[in-house]
């Protein structure tokens, strides 16, 4: 069995099946012996359950556990107002965040490399993009300053992030060029030029399968959507369903365990 991680939490061989989709919570791991690393790692399948990022007694920000998901319409955790800085293609972001939004304490990861690899919109870009499910406003902020000419549609389902990503808008001066609505409120003659997501891939498969059945065909003929998922998390099998439905799909980077997949009509 292995060591017991923070309070009367042991992680072991009978507890894998119990814990089957576990997300090891991001402080502890960085705590732990190499051993026990390892042996939390055999248990990561259990992503699904947002409680389970607890489990090893994690209390970080990013780790908490309320009654509340990132994908929770109206959250009802308290708002802890924050700032998150980040630079992107030599430009500085100060944004505000707060508790109950996805990775509220910092930039993700999974963003950080997918802004990093993927090909930012040129200044001359027009049309429409879309940053789907949009957090706190990284993606839209970058999309925003890096493509004066367009209009960046931020989609979330979460209320509060909403408001954090209209507010972030106005902070980097793209407010009249940001549209940030919920799912239901963007209008069904929209196209896109080009869809930005890291995806929530917490919600579940076919969840997850829903999500981008409604968005990705609404995709220009001549448009690209960008999409980071962690291998770890299914980037692969995420890669070959979207190739089965007659995507052009490439891998156009890897970097600590995140795929950045290119897809194309």
């Amino acid at each position: 069995m292995y060591p017991r991680i923070g309070v009367n939490v042991p992680l072991g061989v009978n507890n894998r099946k119990r814990a089957r989709g576990c997300f090891t919570p991001c402080c502890a791991l960085a705590r732990l012996p190499r051993q026990c690393r390892v042996g939390l790692r055999q248990c990561r399948v259990a992503l699904f359950s947002y409680a389970a990022r607890c489990r090893a007694g994690c209390r970080c920000e990013n780790c908490r556990v309320t009654g509340d998901h990132y994908f929770t319409a109206e959250p009802s955790t308290a708002a802890k107002p924050r700032e998150v800085e980040f630079s992107v293609a030599d430009r500085d972001y100060a944004l505000a965040s707060s508790a109950g939004v996805f990775s509220a304490a910092r930039l993700d990861p999974g963003t950080a490399v997918l802004l990093r690899k993927a090909d930012l919109p040129a200044a001359g870009t027009a049309g429409a993009l879309l940053d789907l499910g949009c957090g706190f406003g990284p993606i839209t902020c970058v999309l925003a300053t890096s493509a004066p000419a367009a209009t960046v549609w931020a989609v979330d389902v979460n209320e509060r992030a909403r408001e954090l990503t209209a507010a972030n808008a106005a902070r980097v001066g793209a407010a009249d060029r940001v549209r940030v609505a919920a799912p239901e409120d963007v209008p069904a003659d929209v196209t896109f030029a080009e869809i930005w997501s890291n995806p929530p891939i917490r919600v579940g498969k076919d969840e997850l399968h829903e999500l981008l059945l409604r968005w990705l065909p609404r995709l220009a003929p001549d448009g690209v959507a960008w999409l980071v998922v962690a291998r770890y998390l299914g980037g692969d099998s995420l890669q070959r369903w979207l190739i089965d439905l007659g995507w052009q799909v490439g891998r156009h980077a890897s970097q600590k365990g995140y795929r950045v997949l290119r897809v194309t009509r």
